[in-house]
């Protein structure tokens, strides 16, 4: 009988394969992912009716959102939680994970890059995970450009531990990563003090459109460094909030036609606010990209 280590080592070779193959691991329009985050509230209610009516709407991939601090699959040992994914007919391959610099209580919480990341790395590759993405840098955690440079560094180590595991790690981005000091982004810092082969990008397009900065001429200044998007439409007001996939002024439409030089794998839809039920949201967004975008 194969015992969990065992297992874990099979499912890394297994995904370092694919990592290096990347003709046997193509960005494939049936995987239509949903952030899980867009739902966080049913997920902590029921994760399990949650996942069954994402699978309903027609999703077929969906991105973790929380791990941190239990090290559990929202509540749920890695086993449990990949048994109901295969349930219902769905895979995940990317989940969301903290820094850990910032004190929690006077401690880093455990689970981060930088407390207990080989036991995460662990619990990933048993549920499948291929991608483990740093979702965000607290205030606190963002500091000067130096202070980039360290975080890097941190990326850089994380990255090497996700590797022996066959997973790829990356750094989703808001807005603040492109408030300029001394005439730098710190996501230039990020991008060029990071290897490229160990840390990839989660580009999210509302929060790159809302700093004024062109996804399209990010992809081409860093080909292959962005296996992974955040699909979220910005609306067209003033405060440019978020709204449904194609409801809005983004223009996936252009952008998709450049996701083969981007290195694409997996996109996620993901709306952090919904006027109503989520549900209703990401049926509408679900529905334009299968009309439009695949």
């Amino acid at each position: 009988m194969i015992n969990r280590r065992s297992f874990i080592k099979t499912s890394a070779a297994l995904s370092a394969g694919l990592l290096l193959s990347p003709k046997l691991f193509a960005y494939d329009k049936k995987y239509i992912g949903l952030q899980l985050y867009t739902v966080r509230d049913y997920m902590q209610k029921d994760a399990a009716a949650t996942l069954a009516r994402v699978a309903q709407i027609g999703y077929t991939t969906v991105e973790g959102a929380t791990y941190t601090g239990s090290e559990k699959f929202y509540g749920m040992d890695p086993a449990a939680f990949a048994a109901l994914l295969k349930q219902n007919g769905l895979v995940m391959p990317s989940c969301h994970y903290r820094l850990g610099e910032e004190q929690v209580n006077g401690s880093s919480p455990k689970g981060t890059l930088l407390n207990d990341w080989g036991r995460a790395v662990d619990d990933a590759a048993y549920a499948g995970v291929r991608y483990m993405v740093c979702a965000f840098l607290s205030v606190p955690e963002r500091g000067t450009l130096d202070h980039y440079k360290k975080i890097a560094d941190d990326f850089n180590k994380a990255g090497e531990t996700c590797k022996k595991a066959g997973i790829q790690l990356c750094y989703h981005n808001h807005d603040f990563e492109f408030i300029q000091e001394n005439g730098k982004y710190p996501y230039e810092i990020l991008l060029a003090n990071t290897d490229k082969q160990l840390v990839k990008m989660e580009m999210d397009l509302y929060w790159v459109t809302k700093a004024n900065q062109d996804p399209i001429a990010l992809i081409n200044e860093h080909p292959g460094r962005f296996p992974l998007w955040h699909i979220k439409d910005m609306d067209n007001t003033a405060n440019r909030m978020f709204t449904e996939v194609g409801n809005g002024i983004i223009d996936f439409k252009k952008i998709f036609t450049h996701a083969g030089k981007a290195g694409l794998k997996y996109f996620f839809v993901e709306q952090d606010k919904c006027p109503g039920d989520p549900y209703n949201s990401v049926t509408q967004s679900i529905t334009y990209i299968k009309r439009n975008l695949v």
